[in-house]
């Protein structure tokens, strides 16, 4: 479901390095070879020629001012700055990527960028700005600008890898106290940097994670569910799952068997077949494992290809488009669908543990004394108002394309800008997530179940509901607590 992806994203994480080897280094510096020789003889783009729709135009004759010209005017994003760790692993892409050997860098000009990674420099990227149709030349760009120090450069963060860690401040600063020097830019390394989808990929690999944990913690509520309300096991028996032949389906209901007691039977006011957010759990969750499988692969792939153009391939320079992150915007887009399955089995979760028609006799709304109470009704309207506003974050970005660039991007997939959405919906599925938890937790208690494992941790930081109070907090301490340990 995420294991590579885990893995990839602990390679990418605060504390690790990235070297060359000495093959990669080889191979760097042969692809290198291949640039400048035909660069003498032909036309490459960026090089001898200008950028995007002025490629008719000659490029300028010092590649220093090329390079830093192009970072300095896609320097334009707008907007709330990616997270340090997404931005951290966005970097860590573009090297991996230019270690490939096709990208025809500079590898000194790697190892100035690398030994910043290294100690930690990581500069603050707007999320706002990118077609990912070219790359994602605007995001890229503020960190290439960044990383140069200089007095344009825009903003880093201070010691982000420490809990609490400082805020932004001026790159030349960080750059200072962290022992390391700026990059000076040429115009190969700097179009080789901004020319790659590694923005919305970092965090659509971010987006991944969290969510296949979300969907591991949907299938351990949904096993709680019904023990705690006696439901019928047959949904999620082995040989149901086995004749419907969805692989998907077989795992989620082995995680919903997991909370059910051995000996788990149908308690005798339980229906025959329960509400479907209940009895479909398996085939919902299922479908969504799935899907997350396959966009792990696609992910994956682009993770550990060369999304850059002009490229070296076999001798001779090629000029293509592997830059148009096509891969990653269907891939979030995949994310935001499912992403909305798991939101709304677990809002329909919450309001049947809340209805008295349907939790085992328990008050309306988990009320302490009705009336008097409303226990978790401000609970459930706010999760019914996250869930909407997770439908309305959920369309597709590329079906939002817009030609621009004189024509020359006429056809744009905005990848960032679905991977994005996909992170404010995880936000409001956070919230939906631990409303779920904290109902369940409160059934719990009134129903006399003994907690154990994760439950018994999610009691301890809820205490009972004897007169009401606010929840906003604790709803979402319950989700993070629940997070952590589908993570694992």
């Amino acid at each position: 479901m995420s294991g590579g992806i885990s893995r990839l994203l602990a390679r990418s994480a605060f504390g690790d390095e990235i070297t060359l080897t000495a093959a990669e280094r080889e191979r760097m510096a042969a692809s290198l070879d291949v640039f400048d020789r035909a660069r003498l003889t032909t036309d490459v783009y960026g090089a001898t020629r200008g950028f995007g729709p002025l490629v008719g135009y000659a490029a300028d004759a010092d590649p220093g001012a090329q390079g830093l010209g192009l970072i300095r005017h896609l320097a334009a994003g707008q907007g709330e700055p990616l997270s340090p760790s997404v931005t951290r692993t966005m970097v860590w892409l573009r090297l991996r990527g230019m270690a490939a050997g096709h990208s025809a860098v500079d590898p000194g000009l790697w190892q100035r960028l690398a030994d910043q990674w290294n100690a930690g420099f990581t500069p603050v990227v707007p999320r706002e700005g990118s077609l990912s149709a070219s790359g994602d030349l605007v995001p890229l760009a503020h960190a290439a600008l960044a990383a140069t120090g200089g007095a344009e450069s825009q903003a880093a963060w201070t010691r982000p890898w420490e809990p609490g860690g400082g805020g932004p401040t001026e790159p030349a600063a960080v750059l200072r106290g962290l022992g390391v020097p700026g990059v000076v830019w040429d115009a190969r390394g700097a179009l080789a940097f901004v020319n790659g989808s590694s923005a919305c990929l970092a965090v659509a690999l971010h987006n991944h994670r969290e969510l296949a944990a979300s969907v591991r913690l949907a299938a351990a509520a949904t096993g709680r569910l019904a023990a705690l309300l006696g439901a019928d096991p047959d949904p999620y028996h082995e040989g149901l799952s086995r004749v419907r032949n969805q692989p998907g389906q077989l795992v989620a209901a082995a995680l919903i068997r997991d909370e059910l007691a051995p000996g788990h039977v149908r308690g005798p006011d339980r229906p025959l077949q329960e509400r479907y957010s209940l009895r479909c759990a398996p085939q919902v969750l299922g479908a969504v494992l799935d899907q997350l499988r396959f966009q792990e692969e696609v992910l994956l792939a682009e993770a550990g290809g060369c999304t850059d153009n002009p490229v070296t391939v076999d001798g001779a320079v090629r000029h293509g488009g592997n830059f148009h992150a096509a891969p990653v915007a269907l891939a979030s887009e995949s994310h935001a669908g499912c992403l909305h399955q798991v939101a709304l089995l677990m809002e329909r979760q919450l309001a049947l543990v809340l209805d008295p028609r349907a939790n085992g006799g328990l008050a309306p709304l988990l009320a302490a004394a009705p009336g008097r109470d409303s226990g978790l009704a401000g609970v459930q309207i706010a999760a019914s108002a996250q869930l909407s506003r997770i439908r309305q974050l959920g369309y597709p970005a590329s079906m939002t394309t817009i030609p621009t660039n004189l024509e020359n991007q006429d056809h744009v997939p905005l990848a960032l800008n679905g991977a994005t959405a996909v992170s404010d919906m995880l936000a409001r599925l956070r919230a939906i997530t631990g409303g779920l938890l904290l109902a369940l937790t409160e059934a719990g208690r009134r129903l006399g179940a003994h907690p154990s494992g994760l439950w018994a941790k999610l009691a301890d930081a809820s205490p009972a509901f004897r007169h009401d109070r606010p929840t906003a907090a604790e709803v979402l301490a319950l989700a993070e607590l629940g997070l952590a340990a589908a993570e694992r």
